[in-house]
């Protein structure tokens, strides 16, 4: 038996005990609830607007969907790119306009790449800089989702979290909305014209598809639907798109809720021993309930996936 079997022998029950206890506990009825979070603050430029736009886009688009608390995790490093020039300012507005912010590191470093004294150095920065801040939340948000690749590694940095007062700032639904931006932003330098309405409908499509996937998988491992929250970025197609995301779910079934009642969940309080943890917490936890991790990860967060759909159903055809 492997080194990684051998220490998942005895604490592979607890887990699973965890997980049943978590999926015995009380759920206002089996509503979909969901909270949203935006990492990468402040991030670089996008296609339609600069980051001073975006952020009164995206902060007046919150208001209109309804959304009363969102949380914005803060890459400290960011601000001091020559795009996160005003970015405390841009933060700072977030946190005005309700919203909460938390950390995302210094440098949005893969942890797997990383050594650990160094990591936790890193992470150290950011937080001493959302030290005391208005808004402060104490999650710790990896970027990439990526919790290391071996399990030594991976604890360490849990006992560090643990050790400065900090928790996971986990996701249960993981969303490539970036490569969407991605997508735009080359398209358009491309000088390739898109349907601004198809794009929209597109990512509000498979926002919903990827809120579904994991409830489902949520549902089938714990028997019930716990507090979502939902892995978005500081991106143009969030700033123009976040009020028709927000409808779509809410015609779908799901209630958007604040982030700090998402984290209230029972589910916060678990630590799956596993290492499949890049698609987020639900989808960990069925990894350790014997889920092959195949079917774990929702269809488009693929980038050669949505490239493919971006290129039938948002690029404009023109006949020649």
């Amino acid at each position: 038996m492997s080194r990684i079997g051998r220490r998942m022998g005895p604490l592979k029950f607890i887990i699973l005990a965890l997980v049943a206890a978590v999926g015995m506990a009380p759920a206002a009825a089996q509503d979909k609830r969901i909270a949203l979070s935006f990492d990468d603050i402040p991030r670089f430029p996008g296609a339609f607007m600069t980051p001073d736009e975006r952020t009164v886009t995206l902060i007046e688009a919150l208001k209109e969907a309804g959304v009363e608390q969102a949380a914005f995790f803060v890459t400290t490093g960011n601000l001091d790119e020559d795009y996160g020039r005003n970015g405390e300012a841009r933060i700072r507005a977030y946190v005005e306009a309700g919203h909460v912010i938390a950390n995302h590191s210094r440098s949005h470093s893969h942890l797997s790449d990383t050594t650990v004294a160094g990591y936790v150095a890193d992470l150290d920065q950011a937080e001493a800089w959302l030290d005391g801040r208005p808004g402060q939340r104490r999650w710790y948000r990896f970027p990439y989702l990526d919790e290391g690749h071996d399990v030594e590694r991976r604890d360490a940095v849990r006992d560090a979290l643990r050790q400065r007062g900090l928790s996971n700032g986990y996701v249960t639904v993981d969303n490539y909305d970036w490569a969407i931006d991605d997508l735009v932003r080359k398209a358009l330098a491309d000088k390739r014209e898109i349907d601004l309405r198809a794009l929209g409908d597109f990512y509000a499509e498979t926002a919903v598809e990827a809120a579904d996937f994991y409830d489902r998988i949520a549902r089938e491992t714990l028997g019930r639907s716990p507090a979502h929250v939902f892995l978005l970025h500081e991106t143009d197609l969030n700033a123009l798109f976040i009020v028709d995301v927000v409808a779509a779910l809410q015609a779908d079934g799901w209630q958007i809720i604040t982030i700090d009642e998402a984290y209230r969940d029972p589910i916060a309080q678990t630590e799956p021993d596993t290492l499949v943890l890049g698609g987020g917490r639900v989808s960990a936890l069925a990894a350790v309930a014997g889920r092959d991790r195949k079917d774990l990860f929702y269809a488009r967060n693929s980038e050669a996936e949505l490239a493919r759909l971006f290129e039938d159903r948002v690029i404009v055809k023109r006949d020649r």
